[in-house]
């Protein structure tokens, strides 16, 4: 499957995004598998798991499946859990897959590591354009698209995103990310953005980036699975815990958080 992230900045309507452009998709004939990734308490760790209520439109469709999880308490703006969702929705015959990440802010980039496609989602009204949009989480978006485009200051926001690009030094054949004016819950700019889409996955055909983008995301699923291996293996022997007795050490000032790393680490590998 062609895997599509879309993040941006809360309230600037990645959910209503999501339903409108697999609306598109579906009319395209593509079975479009969706995951949503809402934020999860710190204190209690409950989600909402509200992005399905916004898609009803959806839900009877026998081509769209919508899967929702909570971040518990992952950082980057994705769950543990969504790589291993993508790549199950792929398995089981999806066209594409859309990965919806929480509201984030500007250095919250795990999405790129997941999706052959970044989309951006901005909108205006959200205060200054620019702020939305720093580098991190601008430099990772394939696509640029500016929602809710019938407010006043669309135009601005679309000027501000234009003069960052031109100032971001690209290698000869890169891509250069477009950016779209939309108003998603009409319907409006939805074509230009799926024509967008399929531009970007032809130019990762052609370059070769289709497949150096999913090694790294294979190398990253492997890394995760290896580090949640690892946690395991420090956890809690005969009541206690290696690490307990590490940190113990480190608050007493008998040992430096270096040196505990490199000792549980030689634990490990013995």
């Amino acid at each position: 499957a062609h895997v599509i992230g879309l993040t941006g900045v809360p309230g600037s309507g990645k959910s209503t995004m999501v339903a409108a452009l697999t609306s598109r998709l579906r009319q395209q004939g593509l079975k479009v598998g969706i995951v949503a990734v809402d934020p999860s308490s710190p204190y209690s760790g409950g989600a909402i798991l509200g992005d399905r209520i916004r898609m009803t439109d959806l839900a009877n469709d026998p081509g769209v499946y919508i899967r929702s999880m909570s971040s518990r308490g992952e950082l980057g703006g994705l769950s543990a859990a969504t790589a291993g969702a993508a790549d199950l929705l792929s398995a089981v015959g999806f066209d594409v897959v859309i990965v919806e990440t929480v509201g984030v802010g500007q250095n919250e980039v795990a999405v790129l590591r997941l999706a052959d496609t970044v989309l951006l989602v901005l909108a205006p009204g959200l205060g200054d354009g620019v702020q939305a949009a720093k580098a991190g989480i601008l430099e990772i978006a394939d696509v640029l698209v500016v929602n809710k485009a019938d407010r006043d200051g669309a135009d601005q926001v679309r000027r501000d995103l234009r003069s960052m690009l031109a100032l971001a030094e690209r290698p000869e054949g890169s891509w250069k990310p477009p950016i779209v004016k939309t108003v998603a819950h009409r319907g409006e700019g939805l074509a230009e953005v799926a024509a967008e889409i399929d531009r970007h996955r032809e130019w990762l055909v052609s370059s070769g980036e289709l497949e150096r983008r999913r090694r790294r995301r294979a190398r990253g699923e492997i890394e995760a699975i290896a580090v949640t291996a690892l946690r395991r293996r420090w956890g809690d022997v005969h009541g206690r815990s290696e690490l307990h007795d590490l940190a113990a050490a480190v608050v007493a000032g008998e040992t430096d958080p270096y040196a505990a790393a490199d000792e549980l680490l030689d634990s490990v590998t013995d």
